[in-house]
């Protein structure tokens, strides 16, 4: 499983972990993901994306998933998350 965002696109980044003494040895950043179901109104089921919890506090502050889709750029998404964007965007019309 990708450990990478569906709705921001957030993945591991590299870096140094970095001792007292100065000594740097490889590491990975992992984002935080969770597997979360969210409640689409429009499209009326159930959508369930592994999202980074920043992602999750965005759609909560948004108002739920169907007004966050509408709202991001699209290139952010994943593959999934881009055609519930425009099976939300059809309802809409």
């Amino acid at each position: 499983m990708s450990k990478k965002c569906e709705l921001t696109g957030k993945s591991p980044l590299k870096g140094h972990k970095v001792s007292h003494a100065n000594n740097k040895q490889k590491r990975k950043f992992i984002p935080n993901l969770k597997n979360v179901t969210f409640k689409s109104d429009m499209l009326k089921k159930n959508v369930r994306l592994r999202v980074s919890n920043s992602a999750l506090r965005s759609v909560d502050y948004k108002g739920g998933i169907d007004f966050y889709l509408k709202g991001v750029k699209s290139f952010k998404l994943s593959q999934r998350a881009k055609k519930l964007k425009n099976q939300i965007l059809l309802k809409a019309q």
